[in-house]
């Protein structure tokens, strides 16, 4: 290779990162440009459902891109577990060591609330340090801003808007101004974690002071997660599962497959495969140390979290109400098992 061919070469490559770089700034320009036209189209139509001029105004008037936020949704992270590695990490026992604490701290509260709601103390202690860690993990994303960003990246903005105009809504009510409603990337609010949406249906007012701050109100927290589980069906005479064994030779179509397609789906397999706990003590389904099942006149379905090799689970009724918080198996179980943990042995 000449002098001159070695020139050209140099000279292409060095052109070729200008340009590169001239197409990444360009991209990033549009893409601010393209963020505000859509920031704009959102002012017109929040004035289209009737909110005010000014409170629209005062919503969008520091929205940000947050591109972190972008990533994040893009990027969730695929990490291969089975539940003997996640439970330990997620229920480790500094947590159930504080859980126990905060438990035994708050259960005047937790009492009077437990009362009001039917729901038991502890499951509303596991659910509040596992989203939170007990409120210390809350995001501090703007959420308006979060979930603006959201419904512009596109791929799913018609939920992304559906939670935004809720966010107005709870803000219009004036339960938390703008500059403090803060979360996840994704829009999750407050120590429990609700979706704008969520809030709506579920959040309450606690301590009757006229507001739902589930973001610095203990009381309105606490009420808020009861409020969920008790309109989603739970009975606090029955606790949510309990991990069984099973004879050789089982059937494991009897199980609600791991994959559902939905939480629609996934409740028709539910209504599909429960049975009495009698029905699958005749099965040959026992406790996981091999004694006989609960004589108890409850139903139960039968889950595996990971595979046929796997912990296997009979999931009673309130269980279902946690796959509605979470349509997750992991997210179950670790609230089942720090919720056991805090009730046992007994707090005194």
């Amino acid at each position: 290779m000449n002098k001159r061919q070695l020139f050209g070469l140099i000279t292409a490559f060095v052109g070729s990162l200008v340009i590169g770089q001239a197409y990444s700034a360009q991209k990033k320009e549009l893409s601010e440009q393209g963020f505000e036209r859509y920031v704009s189209a959102l002012r017109q139509e929040a004035l289209e459902k009737g909110y005010p001029a000014e409170f629209v105004e005062q919503n969008f008037t520091r929205v940000t891109f947050h591109q972190r936020a972008v990533k994040a949704d893009r990027n969730q992270p695929e990490v291969v577990e089975t539940l003997d590695t996640y439970l330990p990490k997620r229920v480790p026992k500094w947590k159930v060591d504080r859980a126990r604490d905060l438990y035994k701290q708050h259960f005047p509260l937790l009492r009077k609330i437990a009362e009001q709601y039917n729901v038991q103390p502890r499951f509303i202690v596991a659910l509040w340090g596992l989203e939170t860690n007990f409120g210390k993990i809350m995001g501090n994303y703007n959420v308006v801003s979060a979930l603006t960003t959201l419904a512009y990246e596109g791929r799913r903005e018609a939920f992304f808007k559906k939670q935004l105009w809720a966010a107005f809504d709870i803000l219009q009510q004036g339960h938390i101004d703008i500059d403090n409603m803060k979360g996840s990337w994704a829009g999750a609010m407050g120590q429990n974690q609700f979706m704008p949406t969520s809030f709506l249906a579920y959040a309450v007012d606690g301590d009757g002071d006229g507001k739902k701050d589930i973001w610095n109100n203990q009381a309105d927290v606490f009420a808020s997660m009861a409020n969920y589980l008790q309109q989603e069906g739970w009975d606090d005479e029955i606790t949510w599962g309990r991990q069984v064994k099973l004879p050789a030779e089982f059937d494991f179509s009897l199980a609600i497959p791991k994959r559902t397609g939905g939480r629609k789906s996934w409740l028709k397999a539910w209504g599909e495969r429960e049975k009495t706990l009698a029905q699958w003590q005749a099965l040959g389904v026992r406790r996981a140390d091999g004694t006989d099942l609960p004589k108890v006149d409850i139903k139960a379905a039968l889950v595996f979290p990971d595979d046929e090799k796997g912990r296997v689970y009979l999931a009673y009724e309130n269980y279902k109400a946690l796959m509605h918080w979470n349509l997750s198996y992991y997210f179950v179980s670790s609230v089942g098992h720090l919720s056991d943990r805090i009730k046992f042995p007994p707090i005194k």
